[in-house]
């Protein structure tokens, strides 16, 4: 039966290099390159507005061509599927991503690029249309205050001071709509206090004007989730 099973694997490979043509790769590249245009619009869409992010965006075009390519190669030849196989096990990217919806882009091109490859072109066209769905929701729910954070503080102050958490929270409390204070920490003398907030009611500037004149901080970091909640 695994005999069998390896044959028709194999004369599944000779009939589809058989049927490759150049016309045929063309319109997989067209098709693949035209959905990494699409998601490079959807992110920019979506999150290009943010003050963080390496804008990876720009190299949609050419991750959706290159994978395209290599796909197309690895099913018309065993011997290079193996090969590559191999040898892409030993590539490492050290180049950081800063923001987690940039490994679902990223994700996104990688299935439209093999679906492309594989001519399955309804399956792409209908990925793109859940996509797009679940980035409108997304989207909407925030806009309801469901998954929604406008940012994080970051309060340093020495340790053995007067600084209380609970001090922070109160001061917060007229600034902020909501917010939760997620770790606080203790090293080196000093104590480090996270706390994610949503509706920010002032200005970034002068929120850290109070939290300074409240407290001996060393240093005070307002991060944004998007520069919409700077007013």
């Amino acid at each position: 039966m695994k005999q069998i099973r390896l044959l028709d694997a194999l004369a599944a490979y000779e009939q589809i290099a058989e049927n490759m043509s150049l016309s045929l790769f063309g319109v997989a590249l067209l098709a693949s390159l035209l959905a990494a245009f699409l998601a490079a619009g959807l992110y920019r869409f979506f999150y290009e507005s943010r003050g963080t992010g390496s804008q990876v965006a720009r190299a949609f075009p050419l991750l959706a061509l290159a994978i395209t390519t290599l796909f197309v190669c690895i099913q018309v030849s065993i011997p290079l599927s193996l090969g590559l196989l191999g040898s892409l096990s030993i590539i490492r990217f050290r180049t950081p991503i800063k923001e987690p919806e940039e490994v679902g882009f990223i994700m996104l091109v990688i299935a439209s690029s093999v679906a492309a490859a594989t001519y399955n072109f309804p399956f792409l066209a209908l990925l793109y249309v859940f996509a797009t769905a679940s980035l409108f929701a997304v989207r909407r729910l925030r806009a309801v205050g469901f998954l929604k954070r406008d940012g994080l503080i970051v309060v340093t102050v020495p340790a053995g001071g007067t600084f209380s958490a609970t001090e922070l929270s109160a001061l917060l409390q007229g600034h902020v709509r909501r917010h939760a204070v997620q770790s606080v920490g203790v090293q080196d003398g000093k104590v480090s206090v996270q706390v994610t907030f949503s509706g920010l009611k002032t200005e970034a500037v002068r929120l850290q004007e109070e939290i300074a004149r409240a407290f001996a901080a060393e240093t005070i970091h307002v991060f944004l989730d998007r520069p919409g909640g700077m007013r």
